[in-house]
Parts: structure tokens; C-alpha cells; sequence
């Protein structure tokens, strides 16, 4: 019998058991297929934790969720193909749902396909080393409620751990004496604990976005985000401003490029994450910085040095779980062989073809193209079911231009479903004015 573990039971990982459990339904004999979850439940980052640095166990926290997120895209963007929202919910619900909403989704899937009995939760992977004798993979991992190793052979691999938990920390002459509290957004967990103060921001992108704004609705005196090239430029409401690139601090004052000067309160790192697999073997490790197409993974998907070890989510991401089942769909079909993975050189030249596409890629609406384009080419290659993707990329279109057109007021807009057509309905209170973001409020008042 085959054996196939998983490395997390995040969005990834749960889409990977779930693609194994669709073909075991349809009579395929899928092997043992096993899956290693470091948390004490599922849900990956939509598992919250107020935990910060260290979790119970001295492992590196690794959950960025924040109390009060919201989606910061439609929904009806990421939905899955096989179980739509509606199914879930029994109805329609708006476009934007806060965090409670969409972990309740994500596992609702999973109990559905009562995938929940392969997973080994408080089971951390140690090591994965490839054994060239026996054409399998040595996967040691420790189990939390007795400490101890053990290493199990398998024929594949797949990795499903993510790449937004172990935060990219730069550092600013005078941090050092900055009197306030300095964090990365890994660390940031409720936004009400800047009530009242000045704080600064690093970053442009969709943290920094996020933070800016949640901090502002939940009382911050104001909110100064430091951008190094380009500023986001949205029509920011009153009380949140945009200045270059941060050069030093002295005391509470920050300097900026422009010869500016403020006085802060607390710094918000928003300067994004690091591929960091320490637990894999060097020669199987993906090294990559943040992009939409990573190196070395045919079709985004197969490590090509060792075609039975897969990696899930890799991507910088517009779509995504949409995206990572179309991903976990091919990942389970090359498994069971009924994708042929070519060789080498084949898949070398077809990562160049993407690569060099990518490299001609200009602007936001060029990057939604270009992924359109790449899950449109996984949906070819499996049963993974259809869904109207021309309609999803007329939504990111849309929802980009709503942004520009109300930086607190684009939460408010209804998408139809790309699954079943449904448009979600206008949320009862607007973002900007609805502090309670429970699943209770969302859905029944």
C-alpha cells in the first residue's frame, strides 16, 4: 500500500484531504494517506490564537489571524467549486464575511468529507530527509503529549504548510531605544490596544492596508503608514496619512525620506513572510521569495529534482483556496498516477514559459491575468469541477476598483457566486461602522 503524508491542516492541507476522499469515494484506491498537524485543531491560520511568539509547546506561533479580520476580497473569489456558500449557510450571506465566518466555512467542508480521522493533530514534523535506496521519504515527527521521535517511511510528500507564519523582521537605526513597542503583524492580535495612540506602519500591501484601517476603526489617534517605493495611495478617511520610506527614529520620533518628523507610539512591522521549511531536507527545500510563479515547481505544484515531493500555496496569491484544491486535485492525481509527470527537462521548459510570462507582468490587473491564467491550467489537467472563472477575474477586477473607489466602503459591495450565480446580499451594518465581528452578528441580525 502506498503511503502519502501531508504537512498541515490548514486551507492546503484540508483541500489535499479532501481530494484524496473525493477519488476514495469514486472507488480509487488511494493508499494511507496521512496528515501532520502542528496545532491542536485545524484551519491553519484560521485557527485563532491570542498566542503570540511561542505556543504552548515552545514551537514558533503559527497563526498571524487577527481578532477583528475581515476578508479583504469577495468570498464569492475563493469559494470552493464542489461546496459553495450557500450550501454551507443555507442561503445567501454577503461578500465580505469577518474571520469566524470563513473558518466555520473552511471546516464545515472538512466535517463533510470526514477527513478529520487521517489527521495526527499536536504532532510537529521534525525532519524529512529522501532515502535513494528505498525511493522513499523518512518523515520523523514529535508527538506533544509524550515528547517523543518517531520517523515514518513514505512514497510522497506534500507540504501544505503555508508561507504567512514566520515573519520577514527588518530592522531601523534606533529601534533599539524606540521606547514603545515595536511588532510584526505576526504578532498582532486586537486592535482595540491602540486606542488612543500615534502609531506608524511599515509596508504597502495588504497588511499594512488592513492594519491601518483596523486600528483607525477601533480608536487609534492616527495612523502613519511608511511605504519604501510606492505609497497605496487610497483615499484614506481622516486620520491615517502616507509618508516615504522610514530612515531612522530618535526617541518616539520617526524621520522620513522627506525630511519629515512624528512622534509614535508603537510600530507596526507589516513587511511580509519568509519561506522557512527548517524541517526539510536542503536538497528538498523550495527557496523562494514571494512570487507568483516560484521556481523549481512544475505546474506550481511538483518539486522537479524529486517529482514525488509537492508543495501546496506556494504562490503570492490572489486566488487562493479555490486555487489550492485546483492545486491539491493534480498534487493527488500525480500521486495516484494519473497525472504522468514528464521529465525534467519538459518541466524545466514549462516553468521557463510561465517564468518568462511572468516577467512581462505589469501592474495589479496583469498579476489577476497571470493567475487567472495558471489555475485555469491546473482545472485542465484534473476533474477538479468547473466553475465560471472568467467571473471570479471580473470580480478581482471590480473589487480592485472599488478599493480605489472607497478604501472603507468596498466591504459593502455584492458579487454573484461563480458556483451557483447567487449574489450575496448588502451586510445589515457597513464595515466601517460594525464593531462586532462574532459569526452570530454576521449571519443573524
Amino acid at each position: 500500500m502506498s503511503r502519502t503524508a501531508i504537512i498541515g491542516a490548514g486551507p492546503c492541507g484540508l483541500a489535499q484531504l479532501h481530494a484524496f476522499e473525493q477519488a476514495r469515494l469514486d472507488g480509487a484506491d488511494v493508499g494511507e494517506v496521512v496528515c501532520f498537524e502542528k496545532q491542536s485543531d485545524w484551519g491553519g491560520l484560521w485557527n485563532y490564537t491570542w498566542r503570540t511568539g511561542l505556543d504552548a509547546h515552545g514551537d514558533p506561533v503559527h497563526g498571524s489571524m487577527y481578532r477583528y479580520l475581515w476578508s479583504n476580497g469577495p468570498k464569492e473569489c475563493l469559494e470552493f467549486a464542489d461546496y459553495p456558500f450557500d450550501e454551507h449557510f443555507g442561503g445567501p450571506i454577503p461578500s465580505f464575511p469577518p474571520r469566524e465566518v470563513l473558518f466555520d466555512y473552511i471546516v464545515g467542508r472538512a466535517k463533510k468529507s470526514n477527513v478529520r480521522q487521517f489527521i495526527h493533530f499536536d504532532t510537529a514534523v521534525r525532519d524529512i530527509t529522501f532515502d535513494d535506496d528505498s525511493q522513499a521519504f523518512e518523515v520523523t515527527v514529535e508527538s506533544y503529549d509524550d515528547r517523543r521521535l518517531r520517523t515514518e517511511a513514505f512514497d510522497h510528500v506534500i507540504v501544505a504548510t503555508g508561507h504567512f507564519s514566520t515573519p520577514n523582521v527588518p530592522e531601523y537605526p534606533g529601534f533599539e531605544h524606540f521606547p514603545g513597542r515595536i511588532l510584526h503583524s505576526h504578532d498582532f492580535r486586537d486592535a482595540v490596544e491602540f486606542a488612543g495612540k500615534d502609531l506608524l506602519i511599515l509596508g504597502s500591501s495588504y497588511s499594512a492596508e488592513d492594519i491601518a484601517l483596523q486600528s483607525r476603526k477601533y480608536g487609534a489617534r492616527s495612523v502613519t503608514i511608511s511605504y519604501r517605493t510606492t505609497p497605496m495611495g487610497f483615499g484614506w478617511p481622516e486620520g491615517i496619512s502616507e509618508v516615504p520610506a522610514l530612515q531612522h527614529l530618535q526617541g518616539r520620533t520617526a524621520h522620513f525620506a522627506d525630511g519629515t518628523g512624528r512622534s509614535v507610539d508603537a510600530i507596526i512591522l507589516c513587511t511580509g513572510y519568509q519561506h522557512h521549511f527548517p524541517f526539510i531536507d536542503p536538497e528538498l527545500r523550495l527557496s523562494t521569495t514571494n512570487n507568483l510563479y516560484p521556481e523549481r515547481l512544475y505546474k506550481g505544484v511538483v518539486w522537479t529534482a524529486n517529482p514525488k515531493l509537492m508543495y501546496l500555496g506556494m504562490q503570492d496569491q490572489y486566488y487562493t483556496f479555490n486555487m489550492f484544491d485546483a492545486q491539491a486535485f493534480l498534487a493527488r492525481d500525480v500521486v495516484l498516477g494519473r497525472v504522468e509527470v514528464p521529465d525534467r527537462e519538459v518541466m524545466d521548459a514549462d516553468i521557463g514559459d510561465w517564468r518568462a510570462r511572468y516577467a512581462d507582468v505589469a501592474g495589479v490587473m496583469d498579476q489577476i491575468d497571470f493567475q487567472t491564467d495558471y489555475v485555469r491550467d491546473l482545472m485542465t489537467m484534473t476533474d477538479y469541477p468547473a466553475f465560471d472563472i472568467d467571473l471570479v477575474r471580473r470580480h478581482f477586477v471590480d473589487w480592485e476598483h472599488d478599493k480605489d473607489a472607497s478604501i472603507t466602503g468596498y466591504r459593502d459591495r455584492c458579487f454573484a457566486s461563480p458556483c451557483t450565480g447567487t449574489v450575496g446580499p448588502a451586510p445589515h451594518t457597513t464595515w466601517w461602522d460594525e464593531l462586532d465581528d462574532s459569526l452570530a452578528r454576521f449571519l443573524h441580525h
